[in-house]
């Protein structure tokens, strides 16, 4: 991909949408674009969480493992959209996997330089809580089926 076409696919994601060009382009310069194939393993659960996720193209899926050794599938998550910002935030290991079910574009942020902008930018941090309650409510209802 292109600077300018990093830059408007982070554009298009609620978490970084309210960002000025500026900070935009900053973003945009330490982000690494990956692709995955069909049944790929992009985040596993139980590993560190070393970075953030923003699916530019295809689709993945939130895959859980209980107690049981059950495999759910908690949720299924699109272009626009960030994954793996939990563990990033909260420095915990990351609580299930994602899977891609096609094949997927994403754009990766590591947790240094998120975290790094996130004290530059605290108004970033206002913009995730939505997209973390959202992750946890969606969780909660998969989990207890409510």
């Amino acid at each position: 991909m292109q600077h300018q076409e990093i830059v408007d696919a982070l554009k298009a994601v609620t978490l970084f949408a309210s960002l000025s060009q500026r900070f935009l382009t900053g973003i945009a310069k330490a982000c690494v674009e990956r692709s995955f194939e069909p049944d790929d393993v992009i985040v596993k659960q139980g590993n560190p969480g070393i970075g953030l996720f923003v699916i530019v193209d295809g689709k993945v899926k939130i895959v859980k493992t209980n107690e049981q050794g059950e495999r759910l599938e908690l949720a299924t998550h699109g272009p626009g959209e960030v994954i793996g910002e939990m563990s990033v935030l909260d420095g915990a290991n990351r609580s299930a996997d994602v899977v891609a079910i096609e094949q997927t574009k994403c754009l990766v942020l590591s947790a240094w330089d998120f975290k790094s902008f996130m004290e530059t930018h605290p108004e970033v941090a206002l913009d995730i809580l939505p997209v973390v309650v959202k992750r946890f409510r969606e969780t909660n209802t998969a989990l207890t089926g409510q």
